[in-house]
């Protein structure tokens, strides 16, 4: 943050950490204010190549109706996410991407900060499904996903379904030795699954795996994004080391639901957990998830003193469901549609602080 500070005053520009911010306007996501790396240029031409020049269309049906299109992917500039990546151990990594993938539904519910885009009040957390019709091919097989399945025994898994899946968009000649992955990781970029396994290195050059969770969204403040993430770590811990298996007693198509559920409802949404139950998700959080993720952060040996901190912004946010999403509309409610009295008093508790929860309208 102190570099983006820096960054800023050097640009006359202000920081928000926000999922997205409400002032973002259609007209400003233009291939004219892309990023000037070459990546980028290049995976909006052949994205629209494999459309064979049909334009992306967003269509978010929330507590309103948006509807656009463009001839680019700049739409998904409009989201702004925080991705944890949790490095684990290649025998049981296939126990920790289940869990993630069935974590996905609480978390984003707890996490919700971006309700509004172009105006319109959608989803609690738009950034989904924006994201996943930002950068559309075309093709049957959505290249943001939420996963075809749970991985059975290998994150192999994932990379074979790549391959067969989905053609490279950036087909690039990397000069790098073979046992660095250099082409599998590329492809690997191309396929935005919300929970993504990836090959990585360690500095001394021994390869790891990693699980990127790109379910969270920026903000509301360091503090909720660290009780975000602490939330994550323990309770992907707690359930990859369950003795029975989570991902055996709740099929993947109900972890998927819950996921998009709990990403347009936040904690209101009603989601099936693998207890048999139905449970509102804030209530869940509070009777069972925290007392888990605890356990989980206690067996990765974290600091006492961090896990009440942490957890505790955790139990306050649920038991108030005062997230991000839910001050931006009560802003709304309050105040009417001034979306830059919203976006500078958002601004100004950000940096102020203070977590979520105790924010005044």
């Amino acid at each position: 943050m102190r570099a983006l500070r820096a960054g800023r005053d050097e640009v006359g520009a202000t920081v928000v950490a926000i999922g997205i911010l409400p002032t973002i306007t259609d007209a400003a996501l233009c291939p004219a204010n892309m990023s000037a790396m070459r990546r980028y240029a290049a995976l909006n031409d052949q994205v629209i190549r494999l459309r064979k020049g049909r334009p992306i269309k967003l269509d978010i049906v929330g507590r309103e109706h948006l509807r656009t299109e463009h001839m680019d992917v700049m739409l998904e500039a409009a989201a702004t996410s925080f991705q944890v990546h949790l490095q684990v151990p290649p025998d049981r990594a296939a126990r920790y991407l289940n869990a993630a993938m069935i974590l996905s539904a609480p978390l984003v519910a707890v996490a919700t900060n971006s309700p509004i885009l172009f105006g319109k009040v959608l989803w609690e957390e738009t950034r989904i499904p924006l994201f996943e019709q930002a950068v559309d091919v075309g093709s049957p097989e959505r290249r943001v996903t939420f996963g075809s399945g749970y991985v059975r025994a290998s994150l192999n898994e994932c990379y074979v379904e790549n391959r067969a899946h989905h053609p490279p968009i950036l087909p690039l000649a990397l000069d790098e030795p073979a046992e660095r992955f250099a082409h599998t990781r590329l492809h690997n970029g191309t396929i935005w699954r919300w929970n993504r396994p990836l090959i990585g290195f360690d500095p001394d050059g021994s390869p790891h795996l990693r699980i990127e969770h790109r379910v969270l969204p920026a903000g509301p403040t360091l503090i909720d994004m660290a009780a975000n993430m602490a939330f994550f770590f323990g309770l992907a811990e707690w359930l990859a080391m369950e003795p029975h298996a989570p991902e055996l007693r709740l099929p993947h198509s109900a972890a998927k639901q819950n996921f998009y559920e709990a990403a347009r409802l936040g904690l209101a949404a009603r989601i099936d957990w693998y207890d048999g139950e139905r449970w509102n998700v804030a209530r869940l959080v509070q009777k069972v998830l925290l007392e888990q993720a605890r356990k989980g952060l206690e067996a990765l040996h974290v600091d006492r003193a961090d896990i009440d901190r942490y957890l505790g912004v955790i139990e306050a946010r649920a038991a108030s469901e005062a997230t991000g999403a839910a001050w931006q509309r009560g802003f709304l409610e309050k105040y009417g549609r001034d979306l830059r009295a919203l976006t500078r008093a958002y601004r100004d508790l950000s940096n102020a602080g203070e977590p979520v929860h105790r924010w005044e309208v």
